[in-house]
């Protein structure tokens, strides 16, 4: 089974990673340095007590004759530290006391000895003074006393260990993030790439621990770069073969026409003649698409969007003549006639996203029909919006009519499928939207172009 770090689902993350690592081993290293520190000083003080004691000890043993010790109170004694002295002759009888309540007597071993009494631990030396008389001299402490010096001394040792472990941690969370924003920039630099505009990721910022990773990622970017030219090449090299071909042959139509007799074969060659009309006009979308995606995008450039709306309804009106279909323009009040967009493409992306999405409500709209171009001003951001009169598209098939060569099944107008699917990369260059809609009453199709 492979060892991961990450933890699984919505913990799954390198802050939270590292925290989940990081923080259980700082409380560690905070726990050991603690325990560390209160051996170390409770050792340091047991030494440095346990020689005052023997001092102590040997100094009141220099007296032959008992002396006087002045008396200690149980709150000096557990509190402060301080030193109880008892005196005891050869037979073991206790002669003086600076604590009587105390009731430890004299111990059977000289030396450093831990005692325990009345439910506390004392740390007691035992002095036998040279000689017959067998006196000893005991000098005990509290060993809780020695304790709390110890707690003490290793707390204000730990002390800075526990301020900058909480700060550590915030450091640690601070880097991390900002290596978070830094990876979600190389994550965003990679989602900006479309077929149209594949650039490989810049490596002067990346870490060294991902490096392989993007390496990679730029290798699969030059090869889906290199599969788009090849696939526009071949998109492109057919449509401009079969362009002459199909010219040629609709050339011979027109020739071969004068020569049929009248009555079933008319019939027949009016099917054949469309079909190669729909073909001619298969071959030139197949080539303005293949033209449109290796265009280069050019500068800002300042369009003036009631002229372009002009501009593509005077290219379209004999076919909505043709058609018998009224074809209008409903735009601004007088007052705010110009309507001016600053588009970050080249001017003919915005003109073919019109004629496509114009012609293809003509294309689309019964004979007689109604086609509406309205140039809005919503809010001082523009919009156009093209209705027509015809039979909609089905609901659920509105996802995919932007796919190439997608046709809505049961209708029968002349078209190929490309239309949209070229009006929606049009529109993908010049950072405009683009959304279908059935209107409400039914009758027809809103295709709608929002501007930023």
């Amino acid at each position: 089974m492979k060892f991961s770090v990450f933890p699984a689902g919505r913990m799954c993350s390198i802050r939270r990673a590292l925290m989940l690592w990081l923080l259980p081993l700082f409380l560690a290293v905070a726990a050991g340095s603690a325990a560390f520190s209160y051996w170390s000083y409770s050792r340091m003080v047991d030494a440095f007590m346990d020689d005052q004691m023997e001092q102590l000890a040997q100094s009141v043993a220099l007296h032959d004759e008992p002396m006087s010790l002045p008396g200690v109170s149980e709150e000096r004694i557990h509190q402060w530290g301080a030193y109880v002295v008892q005196v005891f002759d050869g037979e073991g009888h206790r002669l003086v006391s600076s604590w009587p309540q105390l009731g430890v007597g004299r111990l059977g071993d000289a030396g450093l000895q831990d005692v325990r009494q009345g439910g506390r631990m004392w740390r007691a030396y035992q002095y036998q003074t040279p000689g017959d008389r067998g006196r000893a001299v005991q000098v005990l402490q509290s060993g809780s006393f020695r304790s709390h010096v110890a707690a003490e001394h290793a707390g204000a040792a730990i002390v800075p260990v526990l301020v900058l472990l909480p700060l550590s941690m915030l450091v640690l969370w601070g880097i991390a993030r900002a290596m978070s924003r830094e990876v979600q920039d190389i994550a965003r630099a990679a989602a900006s790439q479309d077929e149209h505009n594949i650039a490989e990721l810049p490596l002067d910022r990346v870490p060294q621990e991902i490096t392989p990773l993007v390496a990679s990622f730029n290798s699969l970017l030059r090869r889906l770069r290199d599969a788009f030219t090849a696939q526009r090449r071949f998109v492109q090299d057919a449509a401009h073969e079969l362009r002459t071909p199909i010219a040629a042959i609709g050339l011979q139509l027109e020739n071969l026409r004068t020569t049929l007799p009248e009555g079933a074969c008319t019939e027949r060659f009016a099917h054949l003649e469309s079909g190669v009309r729909r073909a001619q006009r298969v071959v030139d979308q197949m080539l303005r698409m293949s033209r449109q995606e290796t265009t280069a995008a050019e500068a800002s450039a300042l369009v003036d969007l009631q002229a372009q709306l002009h501009e593509s309804m005077n290219t379209l009106i004999a076919l909505a003549d043709q058609r018998n279909i009224d074809l209008g323009l409903v735009a601004p009040q007088p007052a705010a006639v110009t309507m001016a967009v600053s588009l970050r493409c080249v001017p003919s992306d915005l003109r073919s996203l019109i004629d496509n999405l114009i012609e293809n409500a003509l294309r689309y709209t019964p004979e007689g029909g109604v086609v509406d171009v309205r140039l809005l001003n919503e809010n001082g951001r523009p919009a156009v919006e093209v209705v027509d009169t015809g039979p909609g598209i089905p609901p659920e098939l509105l996802p995919r009519v932007f796919d190439r060569f997608f046709r809505v099944p049961g209708t029968g107008a002349a078209g190929s499928g490309l239309g949209l699917a070229i009006a929606q990369s049009a529109a993908r260059r010049c950072g405009l939207r683009v959304t279908l809609r059935n209107r409400d009453d039914r009758s027809g199709l809103i295709a709608r172009v929002e501007f930023a």
